[in-house]
């Protein structure tokens, strides 16, 4: 299937056959909003597609925000609105974003529109609410372990405090934030753990529910990884047969 555009994005269909509806998953490659890695769009796709989901790899805008964000909405919208022509769940939607497009993945997860079903806008009348937010090693916090790089990329040399504090996505979480299933390793150089921490004690004082897993070892951009950390595809998985994602009969 040749890949959508909202003349910004692209988002690239991986789908599978099934005589019933399955759930999907919407990927966003990482690359610090300067780039997208290669090894976390397409391989990752084919590992969904091997649980028995269809995926979608999106091409989000390397702009300042909110330009990804709207990819994003507009991505989850897309395919909740071709729900039928996709043969998904469309309220089995998770979003995956690796790094930086795991910040990505968790804003559209924390700042979804809702549905407007008044609009002309026929994806205006679906929500782009995310279903369940999948993060891997992402970039949460603009703050003293936030990555620089990724900030600047998105905001700008010299953003607004007010931007920074919001897009520190541990200070937005609030009781509408999808589940989320969150891995990084304890050592990694490029985005601190404690992005990941921050992002969990959010959601627990928000009583979101989350699966976090923290590997001892392992460098940064692992993707779908290697040794001990390639564990995180079985458990992430589980996780998404846990809230109910239907698999391909």
């Amino acid at each position: 299937m040749e890949p959508l555009s909202n003349g910004k994005a692209l988002l690239f269909p991986y789908l599978i056959p099934s005589k019933t509806p399955t759930g999907a998953i919407i990927i966003c490659p990482g690359g610090g909003y300067a780039g997208l890695a290669a090894h976390e769009g397409e391989p990752v796709a084919r590992w969904a597609n091997s649980l028995g989901y269809a995926a979608f790899v999106l091409h989000y805008s390397l702009c300042h925000h909110p330009a990804p964000l709207e990819d994003a909405q507009w991505a989850i919208r897309l395919v909740r609105s071709e729900a039928e022509q996709f043969n998904i769940q469309p309220q089995q939607i998770a979003i995956l974003g690796f790094s930086a497009g795991g910040h990505l993945a968790a804003t559209s997860g924390i700042f979804h529109l809702p549905a407007d079903p008044a609009s002309r806008d026929p994806l205006a009348r679906v929500s782009s609410r995310p279903d369940a937010m999948i993060l891997c090693y992402p970039v949460i916090s603009f703050g003293p372990y936030g990555h620089r790089g990724s900030m600047v990329n998105l905001l700008g040399e010299n953003p607004p405090a007010e931007l920074v504090e919001k897009l520190s996505l541990e200070n937005s979480v609030n009781e509408k934030t999808p589940p989320a299933f969150i891995w990084h390793t304890a050592d990694d150089e490029g985005v601190p753990v404690e992005n990941s921490l921050f992002l969990a004690e959010a959601l627990r004082k928000h009583k979101i529910p989350f699966s976090l897993h923290i590997y001892p070892h392992g460098r940064h951009g692992l993707g779908l990884g290697e040794g001990t950390v390639a564990s995180w595809t079985e458990l992430c998985g589980r996780w998404l047969a846990d809230l109910g994602f239907a698999c391909a009969d």
